[in-house]
């Protein structure tokens, strides 16, 4: 049965997001900024989009705006069928917590947990137990190879370690969407190879990916790639 909010937005059942003419906007001092401007795209459920641009370029507004942290200043923007230009702030956190999937440059783990603590997070702020949590997520440990890390504390991690910590974050509540802020950035070229390798196999196991970058020999790994300039998309 088609989904009634898709039908409404004009998306199959194959489009994953989809953005109609969106423009964002700041204002500085006495300036306004136009930051994105007639942003349209559409990504398919099972794609790997990279999104590429330089700093500057709107790529993290446009992050922002994907991940349902910042809201347009007009247009529109479907997620799995889900109009998140009409919806509240109290419905967008739970959309960010069930629905994306965050991979971050920084990795954004909390210092003094463990790597167990830090995975479950997300399925904890669901309302899981620890126990059960933990359970539900030990296939993901499985597949990024953490097993016999799991009473690490991030400090205690290599970088490419620390960065599956963080994708396993993301994959254990089963997002709609994975979405990766840079996440080679703070990596050698050799550990970025790895990770990206895994977003590819994460790829061919069904997960939808957009990942913004501003190199071109990362963004090459994506099956589909867009650029950012000036605010306004090519592909």
């Amino acid at each position: 049965m088609k989904n009634p909010q898709c039908e409404e937005a004009g998306i199959d059942d194959g489009t994953m997001l989809r953005l109609r003419d969106v423009n964002k906007s700041y204002h500085m001092a006495q300036e306004e900024l136009h930051i994105l401007k007639n942003i349209s795209l559409e990504v398919s459920k099972g794609e790997f989009l990279a999104i590429l641009g330089p700093s500057g370029s709107g790529k993290s507004t446009l992050m922002n705006v994907i991940g349902c942290m910042d809201l347009a200043d007009s247009g529109e923007y479907y997620l799995d069928g889900i109009a998140i230009h009409r919806t509240k702030e109290k419905a967008l956190t739970r959309i960010r917590n069930q629905e994306i999937g965050f991979i971050f440059q920084k990795y954004h783990l909390i210092p003094t947990y463990t790597v167990m603590q830090n995975i479950v997070m997300p399925l904890l702020m669901r309302g899981m137990s620890y126990q059960e949590a933990a359970e539900s997520c030990m296939d993901t440990i499985r597949l990024l190879g953490l097993e016999n890390r799991m009473e690490h504390k991030p400090s205690e991690l290599s970088g490419g370690q620390q960065q599956r910590v963080a994708i396993a974050r993301a994959l254990v509540g089963r997002p709609a969407i994975l979405l990766a802020d840079e996440p080679t950035g703070a990596l050698d070229s050799s550990t970025g190879k790895e990770v990206l390798a895994l977003f590819s196999q994460l790829n061919r196991l069904g997960n939808t990916i957009v990942m913004i970058t501003h190199d071109l020999g990362v963004a090459k790994n994506a099956s589909r790639v867009v650029r950012i300039v000036d605010g306004e998309l090519q592909e």
